[in-house]
């Protein structure tokens, strides 16, 4: 799990309270409770954030340096720099899942369905998607002028979203992939990667303000409904 301080659109997002515990301790509790999940590694360049996820049950064993803990360093820098460091310790495991801090709502059924599909198929990886908001065909950038002319592809003018069929996204909740594949990749999305689709209501990925506020929402009317 990558759980950095310093972001800058929500100011230490990872550790701002969800209906009472910091950001990222909501994906320490759903590994813990994966029985698939063996050992959960959180990778921070914070002391105070490796605190916290001592506290909640995960392993910190180190602290990411300055050069891992910039606004430019990928998931792939990261997750690397953690596979060096446990070097033998790796024929452990069978494989590698990583758990974005920022998809709160994921819940350890999501984690064992994602492992079960790598596990079954045999895939190279499995990575977690939900289902689009919108089609493509309906989505565009606006110029300088706003001007929406070319906003929308001729060939889409005047079709129904239904009759575009299903679309997906990625939603950063669950990566599975073989430690191997991924050394070998440097990735997570290799060709022949699978994917798992999750339900909306469990794919927030927290951003911004407004997608905090989203997941405050839904993870305070999951509590509702487990009371």
């Amino acid at each position: 799990m990558t759980a950095r301080a310093g972001s800058k659109r929500l100011p230490d997002k990872n550790i701002r309270p969800l209906c009472g515990h910091p950001l990222f301790v909501w994906s320490v509790k759903a590994a813990l409770a994966a029985a698939s999940v063996s050992r959960i590694i959180v990778s921070t360049d914070s002391p105070y954030y490796r605190e916290i996820a001592l506290k909640a049950g995960a392993d910190c064993p180190w602290l990411r340096p300055p050069e891992l803990a910039t606004d430019t360093t990928s998931s792939a820098d990261v997750v690397a720099d953690m596979l060096d460091r446990l070097g033998d310790e790796l024929a452990r495991y069978r494989g590698l899942v990583l758990l974005q801090p920022t998809s709160p709502l994921r819940v350890a059924a999501d984690i064992e369905a994602a492992i079960g599909l790598y596990e079954a198929r045999q895939a190279p990886a499995v990575v977690t998607v939900s289902e689009a908001e919108c089609p493509p065909a309906w989505m565009g950038q606006l110029p300088a002028d706003g001007c929406m002319d070319h906003f929308v592809q001729p060939q889409f003018r005047g079709i129904r979203s239904q009759d575009l069929g299903l679309w997906y996204r990625l939603n950063g909740a669950v990566y599975v992939i073989g430690i191997d594949t991924f050394q070998r990749e440097h990735g997570f999305m290799p060709t022949g990667t699978l994917g798992y689709v999750m339900p909306r209501e469990r794919s927030v990925d927290v951003d911004t303000a407004f997608d905090f506020q989203v997941a405050n929402a839904l993870m305070s009317a999951r509590a509702h409904r487990d009371t």
